[in-house]
């Protein structure tokens, strides 16, 4: 009887194992990068983001050299995505809880502009390349 106990906690330790190893490895969340959210029209480039539960995609890559905007949607939006910060460019905005919001962020040359959520917990990235 002494065995099969044994037995039974080896099984069960096994499988609770295998089963939180398998859960953290689909729970990493990877950031979608250059999701067709770049366009440029009329001689402005437009970098389209979702902002809900974090900003998607996290990652966007544009062109130097272009005047652009970021464009914000919002649907629902009530968390702390829903203010918006791009520390250096002094870009401090609320966001409506649904709808869209330009950002004018002018012309850059190769660079990476970073900005985050009002608590830092969602950041985001565009890289402008050339």
């Amino acid at each position: 009887m002494k065995a099969t106990s044994i037995s039974i906690i080896i099984v069960i330790v096994l499988i609770v194992g295998g089963v939180l190893i398998l859960n953290k490895n689909t729970a990493e969340i990877k950031p979608t990068i250059n999701a067709n959210n770049v366009t440029i029209v009329d001689g402005k480039q437009i970098i389209e983001i979702n902002a809900k539960g974090g900003y998607q995609p996290q990652k966007s890559v544009a062109k130097e050299g272009i005047p652009t905007i970021i464009r914000f949607n919002t649907n629902g939006t009530f968390d702390c995505s829903s203010f918006v910060s791009i520390p250096n460019m002094g870009i401090s905005k609320n966001l409506p809880q649904s709808g869209i919001t330009d950002i004018d962020i002018g012309t850059h040359t190769v660079s990476t502009l970073n900005g985050a959520c009002g608590m830092g917990m969602y950041p985001f990235e565009v890289e402008f390349t050339p």
